[in-house]
């Protein structure tokens, strides 16, 4: 198979450290929060990195269904809290996805994000490795 899009980054210096693509888009400071027992730096963590690129990959997976099923998902929004849990001696993340679809009631809301969850990469390569909840939500719930 041959792929599509290959990204690369580099991160030096763990969770206090430095993260860069190799084409230097993205070159990000990292701090440990204060929560893991780090100094809550201005830079980011993993969990953030990975909560935006699966909300922002799983919304272009709703609207790729909502698409496909004549359904308009404009104005729609997804929210992806990342979790880090503690599992025996090692750790593990957990996330939650919030889905909003402006004018479309929940129940449909839930349907397709159900059908993104099917199609959408981050979704295929966390199943079975990660607990994800998807729930449809009202705009008080996403982020912006």
């Amino acid at each position: 198979m041959s792929a599509l899009y290959t990204a690369t980054a580099t991160a030096q210096g763990g969770r206090e450290g430095q993260a860069v693509t190799d084409d230097g888009r993205l070159n990000v400071s990292l701090d440990m929060p204060k929560e893991l027992g780090g100094a809550g730096g201005e830079g980011t963590n993993p969990e953030q990195l990975f909560a935006a690129g699966y909300a922002a990959c799983f919304e272009s997976a709703l609207a790729l269904v909502a698409r496909r099923q004549k359904v308009t998902t404009e104005g729609a929004a997804v929210t992806a809290q990342v979790s880090l849990y503690k599992d025996g001696e090692a750790f593990k993340l957990g996330v939650e996805l919030n889905v909003y679809i402006p004018d479309l009631e929940f129940e449909e809301t839930e349907k397709l994000a159900q059908a993104a969850h099917q199609v959408c990469p981050y979704s295929r390569a966390t199943r079975g490795n990660i607990d994800v909840t998807i729930q449809a939500v009202g705009k008080q719930y996403v982020s912006f």
